[in-house]
């Protein structure tokens, strides 16, 4: 359908004069309504041309407030014509029979430009409605996301209280850790739990991910092991880690969650001095110091929660008099220089072989672009790519 054309109104008295001014402005196809008051135009009038005459002096402002207006005069020392400049109409045209082409181009360029302004005036008003409706989103988004602040670091210090105290010495065995999670919840959890005077428990585990959703899962970690440690008979210790890592692959797939984590779990000997442990594809691997050197403790694993029907391996390591053993979320790997995997791993068994303590393997690793970080891994500044957690544990000395 085409548009309607623009409606012109021609003020002027009536007369031959205002007839054959208003066929001259039709002569393009534009529709014109001839009429001696600008009452009497209808409201969808666009634009007028009116003759300087026809219009008293004290009414150019009024009518240039309510619609665009040509002026056309027959003398340009026209007395009413230079009142209308004076006003601030400066579309005017001397003599329009005699310069028709002109006042219709003039005409079509007017009301052109005033549909320009009208879409510019509604596009400004709706850019004011967007900014305010924006507004009221970034101030509901600035509500929503302080309450979720809160929560995270509520749950941050639930989550903290979940974790053993440290440092803590069992049977000749001491534990400390350090753990920061990458804003307020960590997906990085562990335990060290006394079973009885022969056996002590313990896993580290790095949930894929970080934040609430793997903070999560360490909950649900968490209870399940207590579970667990709370229904064994105490036999069979070797059993115990694959055990559990089986049983944890199952009900992550259960849940249906989508998460999965690399898991140790290891169960300590005081008397034999052995450490019965399984392993899911822990990285980097557990580091053992003992003698001056440094060993990665045998073994592969899958993740846990990945794949169904997986088996665990059931692994054993004869612990030296004076060990130290040390495991790494995978967090850390961001921490330490090289541009390869392998290069960052042999740099971490450098610095655990020549740290002899948490604090001084904490201190050397590059932390200074993720914000300050004090020793109980609360934090601030920028958010750290990944969570990160150091566990030692170091034990027997001469009590072999």
């Amino acid at each position: 359908m085409d548009a309607p054309k623009p409606l012109i109104g021609v003020l002027d008295e009536p007369g031959d004069y205002r007839d054959a001014l208003a066929d001259t402005i039709a002569r393009d196809g534009l529709a014109v309504l001839a009429a001696e008051r600008l009452e009497d135009l209808p409201s969808e009038t666009s634009l007028v041309v009116a003759h300087a005459r026809a219009v008293p002096s004290l009414a150019w402002a009024s009518l240039t407030e309510r619609l665009p207006t040509v002026v056309v005069s027959d003398s340009r020392l026209d007395a009413d014509l230079l009142t209308a400049v004076d006003v601030g109409l400066v579309d005017y045209v001397v003599e329009p029979m005699r310069h028709g082409q002109l006042l219709r181009r003039m005409i079509r360029k007017v009301i052109e430009l005033h549909r320009l302004e009208d879409e510019r005036s509604r596009d400004r008003a709706h850019l004011a409605q967007l900014n305010e409706h924006l507004e009221e989103l970034n101030e509901s988004l600035e509500t929503h996301l302080a309450l979720l602040r809160l929560d995270q670091q509520a749950g941050g210090q639930i989550q903290r209280k979940l974790l053993p105290p440290h440092p803590q010495t069992l049977g000749g065995v001491t534990c400390d850790y350090w753990l920061v999670p990458s804003l307020y919840l960590s997906g990085d959890f562990l335990d060290f739990q006394r079973y009885d005077d022969r056996y002590t428990l313990f896993y580290f585990a790095d949930v894929s991910g970080h934040g609430a959703s793997s903070a999560f899962v360490t909950v649900l970690l968490k209870y399940l092991c207590n579970r667990w440690l709370s229904e064994w008979d105490g036999k069979q210790p070797d059993h115990l880690p694959a055990q559990w890592l089986t049983a944890l692959n199952r009900e992550l797939l259960d849940t249906g969650i989508g998460k999965h984590a690399t898991l140790f779990v290891g169960v300590i000997d005081h008397v034999d001095h052995c450490l019965y442990y399984s392993l899911g594809a822990q990285l980097p691997k557990p580091l053992l110091v003992a003698d001056g050197k440094v060993v990665e403790l045998p073994g592969e694993g899958m993740p846990v929660g990945l794949f169904p029907s997986v088996e665990y391996p059931r692994l054993r390591y004869r612990l030296p008099p004076n060990f130290t053993l040390w495991l790494c979320s995978d967090g850390i790997l961001e921490c330490l220089p090289g541009e390869m995997l392998d290069m960052r791993l042999r740099e971490l068994e450098q610095r655990v072989l020549s740290c002899t303590t948490l604090e001084r393997l904490r201190d050397s690793l590059a932390l200074s672009a993720s914000g300050d970080i004090n020793a109980e891994g609360e934090h601030s500044g920028e958010e750290l790519p990944d969570d990160l957690t150091i566990m030692m544990l170091s034990g027997f000395g001469d009590d072999h």
